[in-house]
């Protein structure tokens, strides 16, 4: 089974008194394969709004289309929620109008109020790809010796410190801020134990108060020091256990009229909560909802960041625009998180079927001028950390480097970054030898190379390498679907991405490189 989406909206008869997890979740089932010998299956929309100020209607359509982008079955409908959640079956014999689907590749895209979310299934036999694609000399950087080293885990969960840490027999949703007992030591273990080279426990940053809302009576000291012993338990626990990376930082921001990032190296706590005195509940003084102000506070101090579970519309909102661009902000956020595991899972066997994808606003953040790569995390909330999928994080160390806080930082400063569904896989680009992550200078032919590393008995069910203009605020075009394309791009700015879907369905994204094309013969690294 798979899944189309969380979608974090703020309903408008609501928003006037909506909370931090005030939001519709809209998601699709979908199975990647159908029934043997056809395309039938049957999918399956959930949706639901928890915390509803009043009942209201979700408008949904669900298409099918084909490789060429063409819609060939439509479904649409208008649903009435009042704090339950809602089911909707949608059973496909694998048939058009004009008969039986051929067998291929197709696009399942769930659209709900203005955000769309896509998936691709197929139809009949649809195997590897052939080995016309394989990269040609030389040896692509997977294949050793190599100057790098793959490791693998969770850039975003909550424990006890904010509303995390809830036990997985009664977990169903966001907790109390503070009422677990199980903290970011615990989570730190846990991880480790699963199997993940590094976790990171990104806290609420206004729950230090031990409150959804505003604590009056809070204590600045009891909310300043929390934050400060989480960063020693990150630590300490590194130190203690070799190999492991544990990360502590702050998950900033709220939905409404919002949207979270995380902040992975804040050494004091950013906030705008006062007390009823007056004192800030926190380190920083940073506005509420004020992104603009929030980025260049990031810029100065030398802070990093990732936007989560994006919309393209209604956050990070900088002059009126969505994701809008500043220089502070290109400055400071390296990552977007293009997947994401459903917040509250239980499951400890890596098998959540709910789990949602952002490519959309990614690229929207991407063609606005940023420049951040794609991650695959958890936003764990229940005490599974990292283990309710198999979607991870890939981050590119150094071969033979020692695994650190300052080594996973620096890695994901460079973005040398790839977002996977499937833990067993890896996916790395290169473009005339740069590797991912790169900004360089380019004169005359551009060759991008895509290394798929696939797990045991997995394969690429399709390649695609992507292409789009930083600044120009349009759209991600497809440019290419082969693992080696030489293109001569036009003079200008570019950035290039792949996105590979395995034979089972879970996909890969790599982290893009940003080419400034020039005229003339000759390559030129970017000072």
């Amino acid at each position: 089974m798979r899944v189309i989406s969380t979608l974090l909206l703020c309903v408008v008869a609501s928003c006037a008194h909506a909370t931090d997890h005030d939001e519709l979740d809209a998601t699709l089932l979908a199975p990647f394969r159908g029934a043997a010998g056809s395309g039938a299956r049957t999918f399956r929309i959930v949706l639901d709004h928890p915390q509803p100020a009043t009942a209201s209607t979700v408008a949904w359509r669900f298409d099918l289309a084909g490789a060429d982008g063409r819609i060939r079955r439509s479904w649409r409908g208008a649903q009435l929620l009042n704090g339950a959640p809602v089911t909707i079956d949608i059973a496909w014999n694998g048939s058009f109008d004009t008969g039986p689907a051929e067998p291929g590749l197709y696009r399942a895209i769930l659209h709900a109020d203005d955000i769309e979310q896509a998936w691709e299934i197929a139809v009949g036999a649809v195997g590897a790809v052939g080995a016309m694609h394989a990269i040609p000399p030389p040896a692509p950087l997977s294949l050793a010796p190599s100057p790098w080293q793959i490791v693998l885990g969770n850039l975003h969960s909550q424990t006890g410190h904010s509303d995390g840490g809830g036990d997985l027999a009664s977990c169903h949703g966001a907790q109390s801020p503070q009422s677990s007992l199980l903290g970011p030591g615990a989570a730190f273990a846990y991880a480790d134990h699963h199997g993940l080279d590094f976790l990171v426990a990104s806290e609420h940053n206004h729950m230090y108060d031990g409150a959804t809302g505003t604590n009056a009576n809070a204590d600045p000291a009891s909310a300043r020091g929390l934050y400060q012993a989480g960063l020693a338990a990150a630590a300490d626990y590194s130190r203690a256990h070799p190999g492991f990376i544990a990360l502590y930082g702050t998950e900033w921001g709220v939905i409404d009229n919002g949207g979270h990032l995380n902040i992975f190296n804040a050494t004091g706590l950013p906030g705008w909560e006062r007390n009823g005195a007056g004192a800030l509940l926190a380190d920083i003084d940073t506005p509420k909802n004020d992104y603009a102000a929030l980025y260049t506070t990031m810029r100065q101090r030398g802070w990093i960041g990732q936007f989560n579970h994006p919309a393209g519309s209604g956050q990070f909102v900088v002059d009126g625009e969505p994701l809008g661009y500043t220089a502070d902000g290109d400055a400071a956020m390296v990552l977007c998180e293009v997947v994401n595991t459903n917040a509250f899972s239980t499951s400890e066997r890596e098998d959540e079927t709910r789990r949602s994808i952002y490519e959309n606003a990614c690229n929207q953040a991407l063609e606005a001028g940023y420049h951040v790569a794609f991650s695959s995390d958890q936003d764990n909330h229940c005490a599974n950390w990292g283990m309710s999928s198999t979607n991870r994080t890939g981050v590119l160390l150094p071969a033979g480097q020692a695994r650190s806080q300052q080594a996973l930082l620096d890695a994901l400063r460079a973005r040398r970054v790839f977002a996977t569904m499937d833990r067993t896989s890896s996916l790395l680009l290169t473009a005339n030898g740069h590797l991912m992550g790169a900004r360089f200078v380019n004169r005359g032919p551009l060759q991008l190379l895509v290394d798929f590393v696939p797990g045991a008995g997995k394969g690429a069910a399709r390649v695609a390498v992507f292409e789009g203009v930083p600044g120009r605020n349009g759209a991600v075009t497809e440019l290419s679907d082969r693992f080696d394309t030489t293109i001569t791009p036009g003079v200008g700015e570019h950035f290039y991405y792949a996105r590979v879907t395995q034979t089972d369905g879970n996909i890969l994204w790599s982290a893009p490189l940003w080419v400034s094309q020039q005229a003339g013969p000759t390559e030129a690294r970017r000072p």
